[in-house]
């Protein structure tokens, strides 16, 4: 039986987080683990150029999140890592794919609606009304068949199916219809100061997001801070939000039903609880910074890793892009 194609990718924008980490990029790991399936995984970079950013900083934050890939377990011999800006093909059928989406499929986006607010009118760029479309192309590209996602990006493979719908029934079967899988819990980790926000690595406040790097003493300081409620018993109730998020990034870390750890903290105050949390975070990410320190020092390798990676990139979305070309009516270069 064929492998299934698993891809997904995380922008190098912010810090990235335990967020990111529980409901993505675990997901990840445990895919390629299983041996049943062909799995890319990519740094987003074009995506993070969609709101205003620090040239700089997306050259640094794009090394880092690569290596944080590596330092969380992704094994270049098990799956295949890349730059997205590498493969020129993600840009050259994402113009084709705008030319057969609606601009209403766009403007009903929920992180389009919600960005556009933070950065006012005046920034909104065309790229990120855009940026779904860029999703499609990375994810149609592949021949992709299943997409491992948070639950805020949910939305998004759904357009990326409803764009290969459109150009299949346009111009003839070109591309598979990706779907969506999300982990079993943890699929929206929400904000320590805003139960009401996910988790986001690009938050202003740092008390907002774990970082994959935070050292001990900055995991405790902002768990020590998070925002809890008025209630006394520490149980899971999704109407009592913030402990809720506290308890489910605790069912994450340490892989404990819910029954035990109420009972493990039955008649126990919220300090206490706060405190084992914190342990079993910086307990849990330390493998992690550990891995992402050594790596560091040999920079030589991950260039190495990323280089593979993209030449293989190319060979399989060259393939994509020359059907697509060839479907939309577009001449082979001379």
């Amino acid at each position: 039986m064929a492998k299934k194609r698993v891809l997904s990718g995380v922008a190098p924008s912010g810090n990235l987080t335990l967020g990111n980490y529980i409901g993505a990029i675990s997901q990840w790991v445990k895919k390629q683990d299983e041996g049943d399936s062909e799995n890319w995984f990519f740094v987003v970079d074009l995506h993070a150029m969609t709101v205003p950013y620090d040239p700089k900083v997306l050259k640094e934050k794009t090394i880092e999140v690569s290596m944080l890939y590596l330092a969380c377990g992704l094994d270049p011999d098990k799956s295949n890592l890349f730059i997205q800006s590498h493969v020129p093909a993600h840009t050259e059928l994402t113009w084709i794919l705008n030319c057969n989406t609606p601009v209403g499929w766009l403007n009903q986006m929920i992180q389009y609606k919600e960005k556009s607010k933070k950065v006012g009118d005046e920034n909104v760029s065309v790229g990120l009304l855009d940026y779904p479309v860029l999703q499609a192309a990375d994810i149609l590209l592949y021949n992709t068949d299943l997409v491992p996602v948070g639950e805020d990006q949910r939305q998004h493979v759904e357009i990326a199916r409803e764009i290969a719908r459109r150009f299949n029934r346009l111009y003839g079967n070109t591309f598979k219809e990706p779907k969506a899988v999300n982990p079993p819990q943890g699929a929206r980790i929400m904000a320590l100061d805003n139960p009401e926000e996910k988790m986001s690595k690009s938050a202003e406040s740092k008390y907002n997001y774990i970082w994959l790097l935070d050292t001990p003493d900055d995991i405790h300081l902002k768990i020590s801070k998070a925002v809890t409620d008025s209630g006394k018993e520490i149980v899971f109730d999704k109407d009592r939000k913030a402990l809720f998020n506290l308890l489910t990034i605790y069912q994450s870390v340490t892989g404990v039903g819910e029954q035990v750890i109420e009972e493990r903290f039955d008649g126990k105050g919220y300090a206490e609880f706060k405190k084992d949390l914190a342990d079993k975070v910086v307990e849990f990410v330390a493998p992690i910074r550990e891995k992402y320190l050594e790596l560091e020092k040999n920079y030589d390798y991950v260039r190495d890793v990323l280089k593979r990676g993209a030449a293989k990139a190319n060979e399989v979305a060259g393939e994509t892009l020359k059907k697509v070309r060839t479907r939309a009516g577009l001449i082979d270069p001379m």
